[in-house]
């Protein structure tokens, strides 16, 4: 990429080189969604993919926000502040009315209504036992307290990115820190090539899952991250080895950088680079002509992100602390999300 070009294009021409040069790949949709499909007298859509690209954005030069079209700011932040929490229920999602997780957590909460030995051992109450749709669990988990049966019980998703970052099983019964552990590496000694968190925990994943772990949340898409000091400055590495280019990638991009900027300033290393790689990238063929619609636009100038600079630990970082400056996006463009159905 020349100095001369934005650096949004390199997500643009990543979306053209998927439409232009990617692979029609089929999707595995559960009998459920395809019964819905069918109903509905629509065909399920597939993937168009390519395999191995990468992107970086520097920085020093602007926070990476994508402006061909606006992006859920707020949906980014309050996330990430979940995952640095290390946890794995819903519920402060759902009371900051971020849904981006709710399918989950009803997908399992139905699974268990469909079973009757899970709902007797459960001793649901029998408004519980009603809830026909996922808006009505999700308005029910939103009005119980956090430390309620129901809360606990049906909306953690046992298994996620912030308790694999900072709460991974151990097998001695521990829980390991991965990010404090960096964090405090970096301090220390901070041009160690050994600064990764691991997402991937297979004992949690598809048939490698131990009895009890498997659960309806699909495996970790962004597996692996890498801090790196070079040059004085603090750089992050993120491998994804699935991604939703249209709806997941700017989230991710936007996400990883805010998570490189908060670790800069509670290090006291500047940020240099955040560097995208990518296993299997891929487009959705429902959203082909939202992406058309995309790449007709011209980036514009990227916003600034700051964080209150009195924050020097990663865990007091609160939505307070983080303000988005001059971010003058082009309208949002919707595309629907593929209910592939399972695990």
């Amino acid at each position: 990429m020349s100095k001369s070009t934005h650096p949004e294009q390199q997500y643009l021409n990543l979306l053209q080189d998927i439409l232009d040069n990617g692979s029609d790949k089929p999707l595995f949709f559960t009998p459920e969604v395809l019964a819905e499909y069918k109903k509905k007298g629509e065909k399920p859509p597939f993937i168009r993919s390519v395999f191995g690209r990468m992107m970086r954005f520097d920085l020093t030069k602007g926070f990476p926000l994508l402006t061909t079209k606006k992006v859920f700011m707020r949906g980014i932040t309050h996330e990430l502040l979940w995952f640095l929490k290390g946890d794995s229920n819903i519920k402060y999602l759902v009371d900051n009315e971020v849904h981006i997780w709710d399918e989950w957590a009803y997908k399992r909460f139905r699974k268990a209504l469909n079973s009757k030995l899970e709902i007797r051992n459960s001793q649901m109450a029998k408004e519980e036992k009603n809830i026909a749709s996922q808006d009505e669990f999700i308005e029910h988990l939103k009005a119980l307290p956090a430390d309620s049966d129901f809360v606990r019980n049906w909306g953690d998703l046992i298994t996620i990115y912030g308790r694999m970052w900072r709460r991974w099983p151990a097998s001695d019964g521990r829980e390991i820190d991965q990010l404090g552990w960096v964090i405090q590496g970096l301090k220390d000694k901070p041009y160690r090539k050994s600064y990764v968190v691991s997402a991937w925990n297979p004992d949690f994943i598809y048939a490698m899952a131990s009895k009890g772990n498997a659960n309806e949340v699909p495996p970790f898409c962004h597996t692996t991250y890498q801090f790196a000091v070079v040059d004085g400055k603090l750089n992050l590495g993120l491998y994804q080895r699935s991604a939703d280019s249209f709806l997941g990638v700017p989230f991710n991009i936007a996400s990883y950088s805010m998570l490189l900027l908060m670790v800069s300033q509670v290090t006291g290393i500047p940020a240099g680079e955040f560097v995208h790689f990518f296993g299997d990238v891929h487009i959705y063929s429902n959203h082909f002509a939202s992406v058309k619609e995309q790449l007709a636009r011209k980036p514009r100038v990227f916003p600034t992100l700051k964080l209150n600079p009195k924050i020097k630990d990663i865990d007091k970082f609160t939505f307070e602390d983080i303000t988005l400056e001059g971010y003058n996006p082009h309208p949002p463009i919707k595309a629907e999300i593929a209910n592939i159905g399972g695990y």
